[in-house]
């Protein structure tokens, strides 16, 4: 397949994307400090686990470690497994008052997910639930190894923008992001 790949190398804050949705992108949004010290606490402080999800039609286990944290009483479904959220914690307190400092909107809930190593992944998808909305906010904040994050235009498939999320960066996904493209 001949694909379409765009590179990015952005200024902090720019829009990756070259159509149909904004990602904003902030390469070293926490210091190195701050995300060691975060990553360390985040990894023994939640609890992890591996959900069970409905994938073709089968409920199998993700290839990802996850948790659910947010406001008291929400909750999150996605591919047939309704979340209840644990509360917040102060490291997630932290991180969240970072974000929407810069993302001025309000977050409600975090699905946290630790990629154990090189093979833990999630196939192309959208976060496009209809309990969100349309045009709705997703920050997206990495810890640990960097990894590199995929978008796919859903119309034009050939059209991929690819970003290196290094420890400490964040990615604001927002307008009509989740409608138009897959990561």
């Amino acid at each position: 397949m001949n694909q379409n790949i765009t590179d990015n190398i952005i200024k902090t804050g720019e829009n990756i994307l070259p159509k149909d949705g904004e990602a904003l992108f902030f390469p070293a949004f926490f210091s190195t400090e701050e995300s060691d010290r975060l990553f360390k606490s985040l990894l023994s402080n939640i609890v992890w686990e591996q959900y069970r999800i409905r994938f073709f039609g089968k409920m199998q286990a993700q290839p990802r470690l996850s948790a659910f944290h947010g406001d008291s009483g929400i909750t999150y479904t996605y591919s047939g497994k309704k979340l209840f959220a644990e509360p917040w914690n102060q490291d997630l307190l932290e991180i969240k008052e970072r974000i929407e400092s810069v993302s001025k909107v309000k977050f409600s809930g975090v699905l946290l997910n630790l990629y154990r190593n090189g093979k833990d992944s999630i196939g192309w998808h959208s976060d496009a639930e209809k309990e969100h909305g349309a045009n709705h906010f997703i920050g997206s904040v990495s810890f640990g190894a960097s990894r590199t994050f995929m978008l796919r235009h859903r119309e034009d498939k050939e059209l991929v923008v690819k970003t290196e999320l290094a420890h400490g960066s964040y990615l604001l996904m927002k307008g009509a992001t989740q409608l138009n493209w897959q990561h």
